[in-house]
């Protein structure tokens, strides 16, 4: 019966550390010294059954010490201030990951050249200087090629005119970047991206 004494104290043990968390220290004594007593009645039944009136006593003497000890560890767990539950573990935060918040077309006006105020500047010479005679004739060439250069330059800039998608991530760190894309992104408002370099990627 020493073995089943242990037994049954390593198990109230056991029953008692599981529900410890989601118990108050009164609900946990009652609730262990329920199960002793249970316990101790189904041992009693089982004495009654020993072959001799010298093994029943004995038997009933082991299942009363029995009792007492499972009894004794109830009370010694409820002195115990209850395990508070342990919070999930926390992952650190992704400071290059984030999501899509929006994403804009915008046109991108080119660069204009040396050839667009050349051809601007040469066709506005040209134009001036049909206007007028003598002097006059000559300022309006002259404004005509001014003119014209800005035009031509303007011109130039408006033919080589370019789309660009400006795609603006919101990181889980709190920061908030637009990146610029000169081809369309296989990317949507709500998309879960993270930083590569100076790109993002879908994660």
């Amino acid at each position: 019966m020493n073995k089943k004494l242990l037994v049954a104290s390593l198990m109230l043990v056991a029953v008692t550390g599981a529900f410890a968390q989601n118990m108050t220290a009164k609900q946990q004594y009652a609730a262990d010294s329920k199960r002793a007593t249970q316990r101790y009645n189904e041992d009693k039944k089982l004495c009654a059954d020993a072959g001799s009136s010298a093994a029943r006593m004995q038997c009933l003497r082991d299942a009363k010490a029995e009792y007492n000890t499972s009894l004794a560890v109830a009370k010694q767990n409820m002195s115990k201030p209850v395990a508070a539950p342990v919070n999930a573990r926390v992952e650190p935060v992704c400071a290059d990951c984030g999501k899509v918040v929006s994403v804009e077309v915008k046109d991108k006006e080119g660069e204009g050249g040396a050839l667009g105020v050349i051809a601007g500047g040469v066709a506005g010479a040209i134009l001036g200087n049909q206007v007028g005679n003598g002097t006059g004739r000559d300022l309006a060439t002259i404004a005509g090629a001014a003119g014209g250069a800005l035009a031509g330059h303007k011109i130039e800039q408006k033919v080589k005119t370019t789309k660009v998608w400006n795609v603006t991530v919101a990181f889980d760190n709190g920061n908030r970047q637009t990146y610029v894309f000169d081809h369309e992104p296989v990317m949507m408002s709500g998309d879960a991206v993270r930083a590569n370099g100076n790109s993002i990627v879908r994660r």
